[in-house]
C-alpha cells in the first residue's frame, strides 16, 4: 500500500441554494485525485483531468452544474443508482456510460459482467460482484441477486480504489485484500450490510482508507467502534 495524504475541501455544487459537498484530496503518483461526496451512494471522483460520476442521483445534485463526466458507472438498476436524466445531465458526446446488463435496459451504455475489465479514459476498471446472501424480500428473492450488480475497483495512477455498490460481506471481497487503498463500503439495513457485516467486509478488503456509504440511519459509530484495532483509517462523510 502506498502512504495516502488526504486535505479537506468543500466543493460548492449547484444543486440547493447554498448547497455545498464535502470533498476530499488524495495524492497519486499521476496528480491529485478530488473525491467529492454528493450524498448516499452518488460520488464524483476528479483525476487527470478526467471527471468519474458514480451513481448520479438527480435528488441530490443538479447534475448540469457540475462538471461533465468522461466516465459514469452504474452500479444496479435500481432507481436510487440508475437515474436516466441525471446520466443525460451528467453526459457530452464522448461520455463513456458503464453499467450492467439490467441498467442497459433502459440506459445505453457499455455492458460489463462482474469479472469483465477494461481500460476507460486512461482508468483501468474491473467490474466485480455485489449481490446480497442474507437479506431478501418477503418473497424470498435477495434484495440484489447474484450477478445483477456490480462493484467497480478502478486505478488511478497507483491508488486503486472500489466502490463495492449494493452488497453483503460476499466471499468474493477476500480476492481484493492489500490490492485497495480505499474503499466505500454500503451500511445500510436490511439492504446490504449490518455493522458487523461492513466490519467483516472491511476485515477482507483491509483497505488504507474506509468510507461507508449509503449508510442511511445506520449508526456508523458502531462500525467505527468494531474496527477500532485495525489499521484501517475510518472516514465519515456526508453518504446517508
Amino acid at each position: 500500500m502506498k502512504n495516502i495524504s488526504i486535505i479537506i475541501v468543500l466543493l460548492v455544487a449547484g444543486s440547493l441554494p447554498g448547497a455545498t459537498f464535502e470533498a476530499d484530496t488524495i495524492q497519486t503518483n499521476q496528480g491529485d485525485l478530488v473525491i467529492t461526496f454528493i450524498g448516499h451512494a452518488t460520488l464524483c471522483f476528479e483525476w487527470n483531468n478526467k471527471v468519474v460520476h458514480v451513481d448520479p442521483w438527480s435528488r441530490l445534485a443538479d447534475y448540469s452544474q457540475l462538471p461533465k463526466a468522461d466516465v459514469i458507472l452504474v452500479t444496479h438498476q435500481h432507481g436510487d443508482h440508475l437515474d436516466p436524466d441525471a446520466i443525460k445531465a451528467a453526459s457530452r458526446d464522448n461520455t463513456k456510460v458503464i453499467l450492467t446488463q439490467k441498467c442497459a435496459e433502459k440506459v445505453s451504455g457499455i455492458v460489463m459482467a462482474n469479472g469483465d475489465v477494461k481500460e476507460v479514459a486512461g482508468m483501468t476498471i474491473k467490474a466485480v460482484p455485489a449481490y446480497n446472501i442474507q437479506n431478501k424480500r418477503e418473497n424470498g428473492q435477495p434484495f440484489h441477486p447474484k450477478g445483477e450488480g456490480n462493484g467497480y475497483v478502478i486505478t488511478f495512477g497507483d491508488k486503486t480504489v472500489y466502490i463495492a455498490g449494493d452488497t453483503e460481506n460476499i466471499p468474493e471481497m477476500a480476492e481484493l485484500k492489500g490490492k485497495v487503498d480505499i474503499a466505500f463500503i454500503p451500511m445500510n439495513v436490511p439492504y446490504t450490510m449490518t455493522p458487523e457485516m461492513a466490519a467483516d467486509a472491511a476485515r477482507k478488503i483491509a483497505p488504507s482508507i474506509l468510507y461507508p456509504y449509503h449508510f442511511g440511519d445506520t449508526d456508523v459509530n458502531k462500525l467505527v467502534k468494531l474496527l477500532k484495532n485495525e489499521k484501517i483509517d475510518i472516514r465519515i462523510r456526508k453518504m446517508g
